[in-house]
């Protein structure tokens, strides 16, 4: 099996650290030209810089841009007009009990993980249906399906995605776009590892064996009884971008480690 994006242009937010430059790496070694985003020069430059790194070859973009607004969505469209595969990638998320979570909180949360996925979808996939190709992915979470109740306010987004990605299939069915959402289940992203950054200090473990006992802990579940890396994640997105996925679409497709107990 081989995967071949030559000549495709993906578009990944949020993708200049973690799942979502992990995301940019596996395209971009597939032969697609990939345009990473952030809202950071800084960081922007140096996930381009790791990718010209480990990627000889690559051809890639950098694009400044708060996605988790209007204004940076309308930006990062201006900046490249046109994608055949885009990615929903950005996200925010952080431990907060529900009755001390503000409205605002609550917009933000909507704003940056729904929002920004919507209108990325809408200012792309007309293109893509004219194209009569194209890969739209939206990064959810188990926590879609199992609401974590430390973190409610981010469950909520990620099940938003699941619907989203559902709908937005069913509208451009039969034009030869995808529309699929991917669930990551914990993952040792930077994200992550800030996370459990106390617990790595205090336990004097390394932070593979702290995620382990994270895993073990609040999610008893998982079958692997670890946190996946981010390029296991990677994997499963870039095959789903790829001509080979022509058949998968409307899905909600788990890279959970076996968390959510379902055999459906």
């Amino acid at each position: 099996m081989k995967i071949d994006l030559s000549g495709k242009t993906a578009v990944v937010t949020g993708s200049t650290a973690g799942i979502g430059l992990a995301i940019a790496r596996g395209l971009a070694g597939a032969g697609a030209r990939v345009v990473v985003n952030g809202r950071r020069t800084a960081s922007v430059e140096r996930a381009l810089e790791a990718l010209h790194r480990e990627v000889p070859g690559v051809d890639a973009q950098g694009v400044v841009a708060d996605v988790g607004t209007a204004q940076g969505c309308d930006a990062l469209v201006k900046a490249v007009p046109m994608a055949d595969i885009l990615v929903n990638n950005v996200g925010i998320f952080g431990p907060c009990d529900f009755f001390a979570i503000p409205d605002d909180e609550w917009r933000r949360f909507y704003e940056v993980n729904v929002m920004s996925g919507v209108r990325m979808a809408r200012a792309y996939v007309p293109g893509m249906m004219t194209r009569n190709w194209g890969r739209v992915v939206f990064i959810s979470s188990e926590s879609a399906v199992n609401i974590p109740p430390d973190m409610v306010h981010y469950g909520m987004t990620k099940t938003a995605n699941l619907a989203v990605s559902r709908g937005l299939a069913k509208r451009v069915a039969g034009t030869g776009v995808t529309v699929n959402a991917v669930l990551p289940g914990p993952t040792l992203s930077e994200g992550v590892a800030a996370m459990l950054a106390d617990d790595v200090r205090r336990s004097g473990q390394p932070l593979e064996a702290v995620a382990a006992d994270f895993v073990r802990t609040h999610r008893p579940s998982s079958i692997i009884r670890r946190a996946a890396t981010v390029d296991e994640v990677a994997n499963l997105v870039v095959y789903i971008a790829s001509p080979l996925a022509s058949a998968t679409t409307g899905s909600a497709l788990r890279v959970d480690g076996g968390v959510i107990d379902t055999i459906t």
